[in-house]
């Protein structure tokens, strides 16, 4: 079995409808908060080039996320992974957020790219990526970005709590903190220091 992680183009926005029904399903699974969207919220990030999918060769959907930008685009987001139940635990989380992170490098290299989640599987891959655990106030204080937890069950808490803390944990990539570089030819990161080559 074959599955494709690429950029979405608009003959993806077919699975809209699909992409928002399994993430509202895992969040019901986990019992935590998640920011709900809609179809065509999702078709938007499609049209816009912003957005990862993964298709299996016979054209079953299996996974997705998206990037949005915030602050005049000096931070990005990485948001709505999700993978369908039908192919969870063969390592595609992993495959669809390195894809979303190196389009978000091609399309912002300077951006601060980061995340906001309850899960402790999306943690430990952010980590892995380079991502660091952060406050809040590290954050884009974009407040359209805030709206966007309006849907979330739990938004009365960050609410209540001025936007500086909620359940979810804050996870910030700043690329003027790392020496590894992307190569956008080649969708692994590479160690090198900028001007190297690599043999």
């Amino acid at each position: 079995m074959q599955i494709k992680v690429v950029v979405a183009d608009p003959s993806h926005i077919v699975y809209a409808d699909e992409v928002c029904e399994e993430i509202l399903l895992s969040a019901r699974e986990r019992g935590t908060g998640i920011a709900r969207r809609t179809p065509e919220y999702i078709s938007e990030k499609i049209l816009a080039g912003k957005a990862i999918i993964a298709i299996v060769e016979d054209g079953r959907f299996a996974g997705f996320s998206y990037i949005e930008t915030w602050g005049g685009k000096k931070y990005v987001a990485n948001s709505g992974l999700i993978v369908a139940h039908a192919f969870r635990g063969i390592g595609l989380a992993m495959r669809i957020k390195k894809r979303i992170f190196q389009l978000s490098r091609e399309l912002f290299p300077e951006a601060k790219i980061f995340s906001i989640t309850t899960g402790a599987a999306v943690m430990k891959m952010n980590y892995e990526l380079g991502f660091r655990p952060v406050t809040f106030a590290a954050l884009t204080d974009d407040p359209e970005f805030w709206k966007g937890c309006q849907g979330c069950r739990n938004y009365e808490i960050l609410e209540t709590n001025d936007y500086r803390m909620c359940l979810c944990t804050g996870l910030l990539y700043d690329p003027a903190e790392h020496i590894e570089v992307l190569n956008p030819a080649h969708p692994e990161l590479v160690n090198l220091k900028d001007g190297e080559q690599k043999n």
